[in-house]
């Protein structure tokens, strides 16, 4: 495995109910960041796959999601991980884009930007959209239980569990657990 595709609300950073607006309401969930540089360093390249309705809903514009971004970069770096792209979907749910999780569009977009095939790849995310993103793209998904991980975890049948790489509590344990894996141990 080659590529990483990261969620970013509740996976990296915290989530909230009232959208992450500014930068300033941008908080890495402890260890996230440097699980994201264990990643990096141990070969793995980074994308994030993000959904942001808040664009279509008016809630912030592309000016503050961009300076979002740029402190996640900003962040990740400080820390030692590169992130080689952001893909986001800005639409609002009711716009039927290709682009929104759970429909595959920006796990695609990553896949062809960093010039990976599908079974190169593994998804992480704390949502049920981010995995059946991921699947339905032809990657592994694996879910973390911070954000809306616990919930996701009741809500997944029994085959989804079992189409699951592993699920882990945090980014942490997913980037130790992705890189044994890779190791061989």
């Amino acid at each position: 495995m080659k590529l990483v595709l990261l969620d970013r609300d509740g996976a990296i950073n915290r989530d909230s109910s009232d959208f992450i607006k500014h930068a300033d309401e941008f908080v890495p969930i402890a260890g996230s960041l440097e699980a994201m540089a264990a990643l990096c360093q141990a070969g793995f390249r980074l994308r994030v796959c993000t959904n942001q309705s808040g664009i279509g809903r008016r809630l912030f514009d592309e000016a503050a999601l961009s300076g979002i971004h740029d402190k996640l970069y900003r962040l990740a770096s400080a820390a030692g991980a590169q992130i080689d792209g952001i893909h986001y979907c800005p639409h609002h749910p009711a716009a039927n884009c290709d682009c929104r999780k759970p429909l595959p569009g920006l796990i695609d977009a990553a896949l062809r930007d960093a010039g990976c095939r599908p079974d190169e790849a593994c998804v992480i995310g704390d949502s049920h959209r981010d995995l059946a993103a991921g699947w339905a793209a032809g990657c592994s998904a694996l879910l973390v239980l911070t954000g809306n991980g616990q919930k996701t975890l009741k809500q997944l049948r029994t085959d989804e569990s079992e189409r699951l790489l592993c699920i882990q509590p945090d980014l942490a344990a997913a980037a130790q657990w992705l890189i044994a894996r890779r190791d061989g141990a």
